[in-house]
């Protein structure tokens, strides 16, 4: 066993991934939801987090949590996409409680995600396998730059459950009045998953997040070798230099099909890391400990 093996072998022991898209999915999955916690319990893990688009995760996290016999825990959430009302307080309470840890406000049919789709060719996302009705574009503030009312109501909510928030697929002039407004209402989990994807946050812009106490989650496949590659390692560098180690942490995003599966898309991002020059206990931080304390896992 070669000593880069044993390194990744010794990162993936407790690591974390707050970004898992396995199925059953109206995208096209590679593995289930059981699968996936399998997978990440073989490899010693301590958590994994279920997204889904368009249903809450939470049921099925409490049902593989309870019934499967898996050190690794399952993590529920849910996405505020049009199935589930949109942006709907009252999805958001039901979810929290009954379990569900982390909400992202919407993700594939915010309106900026929407615009992307339309205006730039090649734009990777994927696609439904099935047609489905027209979704409606969602905005999480209105024509004069105020955050809605119903998404007050929502971070009302995840403050008072402390509860975990994403901004989603929103661009990032919505998404500074929106964590202004998430501190103001007590919100204290905070985070963004890839920045410089969809949100097309600059640097700067990720830096000031980071200064409001909002954490950086970056897409591993958006690294490796993917289906969704589209970042070299001079970008990853400075993605994390604009947020600092302590503030940055990697999900895989992955599940889908033609892709690496979760577990082997976490190798291969912790080798990424330490190609790059990153310590072991930073790479640690990155792949465990942000995310643990994110959500509130025991150390």
């Amino acid at each position: 066993m070669t000593d880069m093996t044993d390194r990744i072998d010794a990162l993936m022991k407790g690591a974390v991934d707050l970004h898992i898209h396995s199925g059953p999915s109206l995208h096209p999955r590679k593995l289930d939801h059981i699968a996936a916690v399998r997978e990440a319990d073989e490899q010693g893990m301590a958590a994994i987090l279920l997204k889904d688009h368009y249903y809450p995760t939470m049921p099925v996290a409490r049902l593989i949590n309870e019934n499967c016999g898996f050190t690794t825990q399952a993590i529920g959430s849910i996405v505020l996409n049009n199935p589930l009302g949109g942006l709907n307080p009252a999805a958001v309470d039901y979810a929290l409680k009954q379990g569900a840890r982390v909400v992202w406000m919407a993700t594939a049919h915010a309106k900026n995600h929407m615009d992307h789709e339309a205006d730039k060719p090649g734009f990777k996302f994927p696609q439904n396998t099935a047609k489905t009705v027209a979704p409606v574009p969602l905005t999480l503030t209105d024509d004069n730059g105020a955050v809605r009312d119903e998404v007050k109501h929502i971070l009302d909510l995840i403050a008072e459950a402390d509860a975990v928030v994403s901004g989603g697929h929103h661009h990032a002039r919505e998404l500074l009045p929106f964590y202004e407004e998430a501190k103001a209402r007590g919100v204290k989990r905070l985070f963004l998953n890839h920045p410089t994807y969809v949100n097309d946050c600059s640097f700067q812009e990720i830096a000031h997040l980071v200064g409001m106490g909002v954490k950086m989650e970056h897409s591993a496949c958006m690294f490796i070798e993917s289906t969704f590659t589209m970042f070299d390692t001079g970008h990853l560098k400075s993605v994390i230099d604009a947020a600092g180690v302590e503030n940055t942490f990697f999900g895989t995003d992955l599940g889908q099909k033609n892709n690496p599966n979760p577990a082997e898309g976490m190798r291969m991002m912790i080798e990424l890391l330490l190609d790059c020059g990153y310590a072991d206990d930073e790479v640690r931080q990155m792949t465990t400990t942000v995310g643990a304390e994110l959500v509130g896992l025991a150390a």
